[in-house]
This record gives structure tokens, C-alpha cells and sequence, in this order.
């Protein structure tokens, strides 16, 4: 294989897998880079999500570049934040950080961005921020309760997943609908065919899922 066609997502996500193959892009390889995914002090949505996907790149890109087995490829990764005003919402883990993400977004409108970041095989890093506004209705009780009893909330930023029930939450969305599922469709591909890695390689030959 061509390096200009290898492929490292710097994740473990499922559902940035899966928008991958969507694409007809199968990943070679899935690096999950554990960062400290904490914000720094008065650290803004924006340049958290940048800050976080550009740190899980070089992580991934430090380790496997000292492997013996190593030749050059693309190391993608993304991290997603989502935010009312300033204020950065939790990955929620417990059912508590889960209600009180639920109660700030009812009602409400928030953003969502996602910072992407790509090692290219001559070790250069590129960026992109995407960000996409999400209005949701006003929830009763029952709809949180419903929800948490879900279980989808748990490690998802917010406290939601988008492509599950909280689907039924949203109202109004402005820009990528991949993004909010965690990674932007349009200008991951863009990001990478600017790079010379051929997006489209795997439509003729019949990839998809």
C-alpha cells in the first residue's frame, strides 16, 4: 500500500469508525491517544478542541513513529466539545453529569465543534475547526428521565448522542450533522484529499458498508 493511502485514526471511537466507512474510508490501524482531556484555565470551547485533537495526533504520531515496523502514513484524530456560551460541557460518565448537561441544554441553543487535526506522512500537522449550532426543544422530566434510563449518554460529550433518541430532542441545526456525531464528513475528506490521500479510492472498488 501506498503511504499516501495508510491510514492511523488516533481513536477509539465507534461512531468515528463508522462515519469513516460511511466515506469509504476503512482505517488501517486505530490508535486510541490518551490525553488529559481536562480544560486549562479560562480555556475557551474552541481552542480546547483544537488544542485536544492536535495533542491526540502528535501522541499517536510520537509513539508509532519510533515502531520498527514504522513507513509513513496519515494519522487523523478528532476531538469534539460541546458548549453553551463559554461554558464546556462534561463527557458525562455519571447519571448526575449527564441530568445536569440535559438541563442546561433544554430549551436551549449550543454549539458544537470539532477540532481536526492530521499528521501528514511528511510529519507536517494540519488543523481544522467545524463548528455547528444545536437548538433543543425544552425537556419535561420525563424526557431526562427517559433518557438517562437510556444509558446513551454515558462518555458522550454533553451528555447526548445525536444519532440516538436525543435526535428526537433537536428542533433546529445549522451546519454539519456529522459533526455533532463527532466527525465532520466534508472537510475530514477535504482535509485529507488536500493532503494526496484518495477519498474516493474505495467507491470503485465497492466499499462500503
Amino acid at each position: 500500500m501506498s503511504d499516501l493511502q495508510k491510514l492511523v485514526l488516533a481513536s477509539g471511537s465507534p461512531r468515528r469508525v463508522e462515519l469513516l466507512q460511511q466515506a469509504g474510508i476503512e482505517p488501517d490501524r486505530l490508535f486510541p491517544a490518551d490525553v488529559d482531556e481536562r480544560p486549562m484555565r479560562a480555556e475557551n470551547p474552541r481552542s480546547l478542541a483544537k488544542r485536544l485533537s492536535a495533542s491526540k495526533a502528535q501522541r499517536a504520531h510520537n509513539v508509532i513513529v519510533k515502531e520498527p515496523e514504522h513507513s509513513p502514513g496519515f494519522i487523523l484524530a478528532a476531538d469534539t466539545v460541546v458548549a453553551v456560551g463559554r461554558r464546556i460541557l462534561p463527557k458525562a460518565e455519571t447519571m448526575d453529569e449527564a441530568l445536569h448537561c440535559l438541563q442546561l441544554l433544554s430549551g436551549r441553543s449550543h454549539r458544537v465543534y470539532t477540532g481536526l487535526a492530521l499528521v501528514t506522512p511528511a510529519g507536517k500537522l494540519r488543523q481544522r475547526l467545524v463548528e455547528t449550532r444545536v437548538r433543543f426543544k425544552r425537556l419535561s422530566r420525563q424526557d431526562m428521565d427517559s433518557y438517562l434510563a437510556s444509558g446513551e449518554w454515558r462518555g458522550k460529550a454533553g451528555g447526548y448522542a445525536i444519532q440516538g433518541y436525543a435526535g428526537t430532542f433537536v428542533v433546529k441545526l445549522v451546519g454539519s450533522y456529522s459533526n455533532v456525531v463527532g466527525l465532520p464528513l466534508y472537510e475530514t475528506t477535504s482535509l485529507l484529499s488536500g493532503e494526496g490521500y484518495q477519498v474516493q479510492m474505495g467507491w470503485h472498488a465497492g466499499n462500503h458498508p
